[in-house]
């Protein structure tokens, strides 16, 4: 498949806020200081065999077993 390179940066962007908009929920209906203050969460799109699409600016640490949950 051959997308246009603006396209494909207009769809990369979407994704990426979308994953960025996850951990900005989670962090405002968190009950736990942990999430809440310490930002301690990853947020991630993956595709139904658990690879990894897009990533929010959270901690990576949480990234690695991302694909088995």
């Amino acid at each position: 498949m051959n997308l246009h390179p603006a396209t494909l940066e207009v769809v990369r962007n979407a994704l990426y806020a979308i994953a960025e908009e996850m951990s900005v929920i989670v962090m405002r209906s968190a009950r736990s200081p942990l999430l809440k203050e310490a930002g301690d969460l990853s947020s991630a799109l993956t595709d139904a065999e658990g690879r990894l699409i897009a990533q929010g600016r959270d901690i990576p640490i949480h990234l690695g077993v991302m694909g088995f949950t």
